[in-house]
Parts: structure tokens; C-alpha cells; sequence
């Protein structure tokens, strides 16, 4: 059940849809090219990242042994609570029309996927769960991978921008939910440094 936002929060969204608009029609049309029309639509795509997931699936339990697998288990849980937080928590609670649903902006955008959610647009779900993972990924592989964790960010930054481009996502949505997600994913990594200890190779 979607619960009707508070008069506050309805002043709130009308202060920042101005720039908002502004951003999405530049992202969307004026910064756009063909290239990025074919690519970007895949970049959000879970099956998109499948060799990623499973390359670091690979090097960290055959170079990590037991803390590899407790790794693995610190990755599932970034996303199950990033999920929990963004979707079944904020998205019902705090509901904003996806641009590709309005009726003022939709018609105003270019939209390249089959459908347009129904749920809040409010935070960007892709980008919480995406920057926890960046950020879990950063915190915990930097000591063995040194400046190159610094990607993992990039990584995230395009599926989060990807949702912009293809209009299911306001900018101030992906940007929230990215700082969401880089909050969850700092804290599950202090938690996975405590319990578990720093990867290392020794």
C-alpha cells in the first residue's frame, strides 16, 4: 500500500522539480548519442554484470579461503538490506511519480525500456544496492587491490546514470539512493572488518 506523502514533502518535491527536469531532459536528450542509446539500457541489467560477479566469486574464495566465503555472505546481505531499505521501506512510505509515468515529463523523454514502474521513484533502488556493493567491494578489496578499488564506483556511477538516461529515475533520486547505498555499505564493511578481519594475501 503506497501512503500519500505529508504536505511538507509535496512542497519539498515541488522546490527540487525544476532542476530536476532540467537535468533529466539534458541526461536524457542534449547528452545523448547513439552509442550510449545501444549500450546503456544493458548496463542496468543484473544478467549485464553476471562474468563481474563471478570473476570476484572466484578470486576471492580461491585467495581468501573461509574469509573469502564470509565475504561472499557480506556481499548478499549489502543487497538484501539495500533492497530492504530502498524498496519495502522508503518506496512506500515517501512516493514520487517516476518521470517516465508523469504526464508532463513522460511525453518530454525519450524511453528506452518496455515499461515504466509503478513504484516510487524515490530512492533509486539500482543505485542504493549498486553503491552498497561499490562500496563494501572498496572497503574490503582495497588492501589487495590498492587504487584499482577506486572502479568499483565508476561501475556504479554508470548503472545509476543509466537510470536517469533511460528516464525511470529523477537525478536527486539516483543521487539519494547512491548515498543510501554508500552508507550501507560502509557500515557492512566496519562490521565484516570486525567480525571477520582485513583480506589480505599472505
Amino acid at each position: 500500500m503506497i501512503i500519500d506523502p505529508p504536505f511538507c514533502l509535496l512542497t519539498f518535491w515541488q522546490h527540487i522539480q525544476p532542476f530536476d527536469a532540467w537535468l533529466i531532459t539534458h541526461i536524457n536528450q542534449d547528452w545523448s548519442n547513439t552509442f550510449l542509446d545501444t549500450v546503456l539500457p544493458f548496463m542496468r541489467e543484473t544478467m549485464t554484470w553476471y562474468p563481474l560477479y563471478l570473476f570476484l566469486l572466484l578470486f576471492v574464495t580461491t585467495n581468501f579461503g573461509i574469509k573469502g566465503w564470509w565475504w561472499v555472505m557480506g556481499v548478499v546481505l549489502c543487497a538484501a538490506a539495500s533492497d530492504l531499505i530502498s524498496s519495502q521501506l522508503i518506496k512506500p512510505n515517501i512516493f514520487r511519480m517516476r518521470p517516465c509515468g508523469d504526464d508532463v515529463m513522460g511525453p518530454q523523454l525519450r524511453f528506452f525500456i518496455n515499461y515504466c514502474p509503478h513504484s516510487s521513484s524515490f530512492t533509486s533502488s539500482h543505485a542504493t544496492t549498486h553503491f552498497a556493493q561499490a562500496m563494501f567491494f572498496f572497503s574490503t578489496l582495497r588492501p589487495v587491490m590498492g587504487k584499482w578499488a577506486s572502479v568499483f564506483f565508476v561501475w556504479a556511477f554508470i548503472i545509476a546514470y543509466t537510470q536517469v538516461y533511460v528516464g525511470v529515475h529523477y537525478p536527486f533520486d539516483v543521487f539519494c539512493g547512491a548515498l543510501l547505498g554508500c552508507g550501507i555499505g560502509f557500515s557492512l564493511s566496519k562490521l565484516f572488518h570486525n567480525r571477520i578481519g582485513m583480506l589480505t594475501v599472505s
